[in-house]
């Protein structure tokens, strides 16, 4: 029996996702980093109703070269999330469905996420 060349299923190597559905799954995922970067947040601020010593020692941990990357990520995410969720407002009321604008709008939201955080980094280093 002679066997035939079937087509085989695709598979996640050999798709490429349209960007839309990438910003989609960034979108949720950023919204998990937001949540656990709470924890973080309230760490600070339990820190500084502890008294100074514990708030000294809050933001020497925070200071140091890897809480600097985790803020970085958290602005980093934090923006984005901001810039998709105002895309996904316009989506609500029904603009921008079209794929050549949301396109576009996709782009809009990872130039305003590089630059908003860019800016904030800059001010904040400064």
């Amino acid at each position: 029996m002679t066997q035939r060349a079937r087509p085989l299923s695709p598979h996640l190597h050999n798709y490429r996702f349209p960007l839309v559905a990438l910003l989609s799954i960034s979108h949720r995922a950023t919204g998990v980093v937001l949540a656990l970067g709470t924890v973080l947040l309230t760490y600070w601020l339990a820190s500084a109703a502890y008294g100074p010593q514990a708030f000294a020692q809050a933001s020497a941990l925070m200071g140091g070269v890897l809480g600097r990357l985790v803020l970085f990520g958290f602005s980093l995410a934090l923006f984005y999330h901001l810039a998709n969720g105002i895309r996904h407002l316009f989506w609500d009321v029904g603009l921008g469905f079209d794929l050549p604008t949301a396109r576009r709008s996709g782009q809009a939201v990872l130039v305003a996420t590089v630059v908003l955080t860019a800016g904030t980094w800059a001010i904040a280093l400064l």
